[in-house]
């Protein structure tokens, strides 16, 4: 098998609902076998030009294209099973519930001999970490996989393809460090073998820079900034700082969180911030760390499916918790940082300390600090409290930004914690429609989403989407924050101007709970960092 050659002859793409292009003018060609590696700031259009390149862009639908993109020589939507896309939020690409079924979906239809497919099945699942050897049969729930494992997942299936071309969107963006290494050696593999033509998007340029041969960065708006050597550009001090300068990760190069720019400003009708601010001071004025506790847990055991009443009888024996004897504090004014290979249980023990799934055994305590004024009416595990209860208090950021959008436009998602968050004392609104105007209209600044408000959600870009999630969290000021992967999607100035974001919040007396792999998130909150071993095969 051959690469494909890739032809931009001033193409472009404007999305439906959208005034301006998310990519205009571009000139490329990309030769067939060439590895390249595709960079821009946040928005620049380098996932649109993939799913373009991919033929999944329909003009129909009232978008607008101009130019032509063509691969080998033919309109790349005229064209299928040339390409093998994968997607930034592996979610989505999930199709069957088995593991071996799911990777050979791609080859199945693409009419490879079935005595065929599944050994590629199998060698594509060795190669990405999910293998036998890992302990994944094929059998496997596809529902039960962690998202970073079914970002592995959704990779397999694109090798098990062996397409012509490959794109790849942040395909390591969920990965633990030593996944990252896994993944990025197991594509190399395959475009050694098959000679097949690279195209990966990544912020993170270090991962891929020494192991492509060209490195292209988008400009905002239209065209291309820079086209050279990776070492070419990366090694030029003028070049280096001009991209860096422009939001690129470039290697050895971490920026300076922007703090001081937004607080986590207490509403005129009284909310919980002020109750919280007098613990923080209290803290730092060196008072006992137990008045300071939020949210305390101890030997936690923790589930993706938690045991229920009468799960024996109805199921058989319960499922093995994935994390046990957990102890684990969360104080006003602290953050603590969740890392941990793939698999390991960081998302569900985030989501249990948040309340919103229950413990496999073991205790959740919420703090008289949390509880406030109805602390001796609360049930201390805020998994039992009403759901007015728990937003006043507590902020969930998913893994899947789109999991938490319920508005037709970005203004209107940053309105809707404030305008439904009350006082559970009183039942009043914590915030006046004038208050909460004026703190989206903040937030949409702060996390340069403005242009942005009156648009869909749904059709922000991966960066502008992680950013709008963060958002309509704080918007409702809780007084503890937890997210999953918060960076995921950010180039280092969206990077620098939300973990500046965060720590205000800190600053201000919230506690911060971030599951990731990024370490510089770690060293710039100054967070406390849990590291989770992976689960061990033992009785419930």
């Amino acid at each position: 098998m051959s690469g494909a050659t890739v032809r931009a002859e001033g193409w472009g793409w404007r999305h439906a609902g959208r005034s301006a292009a998310a990519v205009a003018g571009l000139d490329l060609t990309v030769p067939a076998g060439q590895k390249v590696l595709l960079a821009g700031p946040s928005g620049a259009g380098k996932s649109t030009l993939l799913y373009a390149l991919a033929g999944v862009l329909d003009p129909a639908d009232e978008s607008e294209e101009t130019g032509r993109l063509l691969v080998n020589g033919v309109s790349s939507r005229e064209q299928r099973g040339h390409a093998g896309l994968v997607q930034q939020d592996p979610e989505t690409q999930v199709i069957l519930s088995r593991v071996g079924d799911d990777v050979a979906f791609g080859a199945e239809n693409l009419q490879v001999p079935r005595e065929e497919i599944w050994e590629r099945v199998r060698d594509a699942l060795s190669a990405v970490g999910l293998g036998a050897d890992e302990g994944i049969s094929l059998d496997r729930d596809t529902s039960k996989l962690s998202g970073g494992q079914k970002q592995r997942l959704a990779l397999a299936g694109i090798l098990a393809m062996r397409p012509p071309l490959v794109l790849l969107d942040e395909p390591t963006a969920n990965l633990d460090p030593a996944g990252v290494i896994e993944v990025r050696d197991a594509v190399e593999a395959l475009i050694e073998r098959t000679g097949a033509t690279l195209i990966v998007v990544e912020h993170r340029l270090s991962v891929w820079a020494e192991h492509v041969d060209r490195l292209v960065v988008l400009e905002p708006g239209g065209g291309i900034s820079h086209d050279g050597g990776p070492a070419e550009l990366l090694d030029s001090g003028p070049v280096r700082d001009e991209l860096a300068s422009a939001g690129l990760w470039v290697p050895g190069h971490v920026p300076t969180p922007i703090s001081g720019n937004w607080r986590s400003k207490v509403p005129q009708n009284g909310g919980f911030s002020e109750r919280n601010r007098g613990t923080f001071d209290h803290q730092t004025r060196g008072g006992g760390m137990e008045e300071s506790a939020l949210l305390t847990a101890r030997g936690l055991a923790v589930s993706k499916e938690p045991v229920t009443p009468g799960w024996r009888r109805r199921f058989g024996p319960p499922p093995r918790p994935v994390q046990r004897g957990l102890d684990v504090d969360l104080r006003a004014g602290e953050a603590v940082v969740v890392t941990g290979a793939n698999g390991s249980g960081k998302s569900t023990l985030l989501l249990t300390l948040a309340g919103l799934i229950p413990t496999h055994a073991g205790t959740l305590t919420a703090g008289r600090a949390l509880k406030g004024d109805q602390g001796d009416s609360l049930p201390d595990d805020p998994y039992r409290w009403k759901a007015a209860d728990l937003v006043s208090r507590i902020g969930t950021v998913f893994q899947e930004p789109e999991h938490q959008f319920v508005a037709t436009t970005v203004r209107d998602e940053l309105l809707f914690g404030p305008r439904h968050a009350r006082n559970p004392e009183t039942g009043r609104r914590l915030w006046t429609d004038e208050e909460a105007e004026a703190r989206a209209d903040e937030l949409l600044e702060v996390l340069n989403l403005t242009a942005l408000a009156e648009v869909n959600p749904y059709t922000l870009s991966g960066g502008e989407k992680r950013r709008l999630s963060v958002a309509t969290v704080l918007a409702a000021g809780p007084e503890m924050v937890f997210l999953d992967e918060p960076t995921f999607g950010q180039d280092a100035n969206t990077w620098a101007v939300l973990t500046g974001l965060l720590r205000d919040l800190g600053a201000d007396g919230c506690s911060v709970l971030a599951v990731t792999h990024d370490v510089d998130f770690a060293a710039v909150l100054d967070a406390d960092v849990m590291e989770l071993e992976p689960p061990r095969e033992s009785t419930p």
